[in-house]
């Protein structure tokens, strides 16, 4: 998944080119997300996420990441209603950085602050100014400080994501949904956490996951699979003005085991 996924218009921030630009913090619109159907989750978030978003795994650039599924289909989103209101209680990370963001500027691995200039928050008249006398103002200071520790999760996040790999631990998660109308479509090239060889680990191996927290994380993510039976009423709701049966509920939850 792009780390640049709803960014029209992403450039590094300059205190020059920037000095005069204000935040319109008022704007509280999640419009952007709109057609987004899953978004990058670092482990820390598990444990919220886990209580309203099904938490997979998929592959992205050669790379595999954590994600929470905001939808079923592709550009879906059943979180954002028509008024860009986000309706969920938790808001992963990935989606309350925006409009700002850490981009690496070359081969050396170095990072640079960086926003959507498409944001319509952004102006030059109203709201609160990004720089002061050329220094980062309290809105700016809060989004790096944000960003900062974003980026510390998600390394941490790619570490854990490694030790999954290494015990062999991810299995592919294939699942038809079927809606009491008689539509049909197919989650695939998603991952989950095999239980059964979690279960078979080494003892030393098991205790190594406890020890850092991630068997934590471990356990949040196949929990948070019972939240499929949520995400697929609200698709069944967005289509039909229905709720989905049992049936389609059970057809994906057979799919888990």
């Amino acid at each position: 998944m792009p780390s640049l996924l709803f960014y029209d218009n992403p450039v590094a921030l300059n205190k020059a080119a920037h000095k005069d630009l204000r935040m319109n913090s008022a704007l509280n619109s999640f419009g952007f997300a709109r057609k987004t159907n899953s978004v990058v989750l670092a482990g820390v978030e598990f444990s919220e996420a886990a209580k309203e978003y099904p938490i997979v795994f998929a592959k992205s650039d050669n790379q595999i990441v954590p994600v929470a599924l905001l939808g079923l289909r592709h550009e879906e989103n059943l979180f954002v209603d028509e008024d860009g209101h986000w309706n969920a209680r938790y808001i992963p990370g990935f989606v309350r950085r925006y409009p700002f963001v850490l981009a690496e500027t070359g081969d050396s691995g170095q990072r640079a602050v960086c926003i959507d200039e498409g944001y319509p928050g952004f102006d030059h008249l109203e709201g609160e100014p990004l720089f002061v006398a050329g220094e980062p103002a309290p809105v700016l200071a809060q989004a790096m400080k944000f960003l900062e520790e974003y980026q510390v999760q998600y390394e941490r996040t790619e570490t854990f994501i490694q030790h999954l790999q290494a015990n062999d631990l991810l299995k592919p998660l294939n699942a038809k949904v079927d809606l009491v109308s008689g539509q049909q479509f197919n989650l695939s090239g998603l991952l989950v956490v095999d239980e059964k060889k979690l279960l078979a680990l080494e003892d030393s191996k098991a205790l190594e996951l406890l020890r850092s927290g991630e068997l934590a994380w471990v356990y949040c993510h196949l929990m948070s699979l019972g939240c499929m039976t949520a995400m697929i009423d609200r698709v069944a709701t967005v289509i039909n003005g229905t709720v989905a049966t049992q049936t389609a509920t059970s057809t994906v939850a057979k799919k888990h085991e």
